[in-house]
């Protein structure tokens, strides 16, 4: 456990940055790369402790890859049929994302597959993937309850799929498309809601197809895909934490340069509006994956409702919502996001707890928050807890600014699973 002491606010958080490259892009763009023909280079990777892993897997399938600076260059096996059976199992370390798209992608194949978590990751549901992977035929032996470790066996077929998502997952969905791409007939998704659609934008890049309106997906057959060269844009997962430091930080300005906007993941960016927060987006790259220069100042905001249909777009920002709603005029209300209880920590508990220890005025609910704004927050009069997941973590970071204290962080080394370089980046808008 590594505990650090959090740097104070002495005059506003002021300057240029640029953050590290999406985590759900740099994923998927080594998926992709592996099954592919020729070689596909990825540029501003993202090398943290969780797409590390994926990197990892496909080294153990026999790809390939070799990194250098921000840039990651896989020679593809041109198929889903040319991995090697790895001689250990796959370590997916506490990468969710790297767990359940790799179950689908990796669903038929001619030996047996063992994956492996940490303490944290082998507490998350895998039951939403095991349970359709199952109807179109892949053969998956887990832990009770279908938690890692598990073992993909051998399977040489894969059936189509009618199947409607009973939870609003990017994860389940871009599983059963991998899956889907590999079966023996069409497969028909249908989301609860919409989610974030990288995997999606991504088979297109690549040479695939797809047929997508609105929550229906229909996947068909294919395996020709053809490498690339990709540039992943700034992760707005990451950008949040400044965007929201940016705005409750007293005598702050920041530009974030090259951000990714996605239109199913900028809800942070949607919630913050509501709440009056006012933005310049400017040097708009119109790529397959859509980017722009993001400046943000402290600004007074007020507060507002977030219900299920809102969660989706901005699912890994809750917890800065919640932290923004302490400072906003009024009485936030979020509900419908339950599925919080199961990311890396049950986030409404320990975001609850964890604020509370500032001062701030919150009420967990089954499925969100109530948080009652204005509360001007004091120094944490307890040691902070990121209880080892890296978004609570750099959360507490910004909380800290924001109420003047010099706290101290425990299990401060989660944030390396998302953002190695945080701490530096901070030191730099403080200088």
């Amino acid at each position: 456990m590594t505990t650090v002491a959090l740097p104070q606010n002495n005059n506003g958080l002021n300057g240029t940055l640029t953050v590290p490259g999406d985590k759900s892009i740099s994923h998927r763009s080594v998926m992709f790369g592996a099954v592919s023909r020729g070689t596909t280079i990825v540029d501003h990777f993202l090398f943290s402790d969780d797409c590390l892993r994926t990197i990892a897997a496909f080294k153990a399938l026999g790809v390939p890859i070799t990194t250098n600076n921000e840039q990651v260059t896989i020679e593809g096996r041109g198929g889903f049929d040319n991995f090697q059976k790895p001689t250990h199992p796959l370590d997916m370390g506490n990468s969710g994302t790297s767990t359940r798209l790799l179950l689908g992608l990796l669903a038929k194949q001619p030996f047996d597959i063992k994956m492996v978590g940490d303490a944290s990751l082998s507490k998350r549901p895998l039951n939403r993937v095991i349970e359709p992977l199952t109807q179109m035929g892949s053969k998956i032996t887990a832990q009770a309850n279908n938690f890692l470790p598990l073992t993909l066996h051998v399977n040489q077929k894969l059936a189509g799929l009618e199947y409607h998502l009973p939870v609003a997952s990017a994860q389940v969905k871009s599983a059963l498309i991998w899956a889907g791409l590999q079966a023996d007939s069409n497969s028909h998704l249908t989301e609860k809601l919409i989610t974030r659609d990288h995997t999606e934008k991504m088979l297109h890049q690549f040479g695939g197809t797809l047929q997508q309106s609105g929550k229906e997906i229909e996947v068909s057959p294919q395996h020709d895909f053809q490498g690339q060269h990709l540039y992943v844009p700034g992760d707005i997962s990451s950008a949040a934490f400044f965007i929201v430091a940016g705005v409750c930080v007293p005598n702050s300005k920041i530009t974030l340069k090259q951000v990714g906007l996605n239109q199913t993941r900028t809800g942070i960016l949607d919630a913050l509006t509501k709440m009056g927060a006012q933005f310049e987006i400017s040097n708009r790259s119109t790529d397959s994956e859509p980017a722009g220069d993001i400046t943000i100042k402290d600004q007074p905001l007020h507060s507002l409702t977030l219900t299920q249909a809102d969660i989706p777009g901005m699912v890994d920002e809750v917890p800065l919502i919640v932290l923004a709603a302490t400072q906003a005029a009024g009485t936030t209300v979020i509900s419908g996001a339950q599925e919080l209880r199961v990311k890396e920590t049950d986030r409404i508990a320990t975001v609850t707890q964890e604020l509370q220890k500032f001062g701030a005025d919150i009420e967990q609910r089954p499925d969100g928050f109530v948080i009652n704004g204005g509360t001007k927050l004091h120094p944490a009069d307890q040691p902070l807890d990121s209880h080892g997941d890296h978004r609570i973590g750099m959360m507490l970071a910004i909380a800290n600014l924001i109420a003047g204290g010099a706290g101290q962080l425990e299990n401060a080394e989660a944030i390396n699973i998302s953002y190695p370089t945080f701490w530096q980046d901070l030191a730099q808008l403080q200088a």
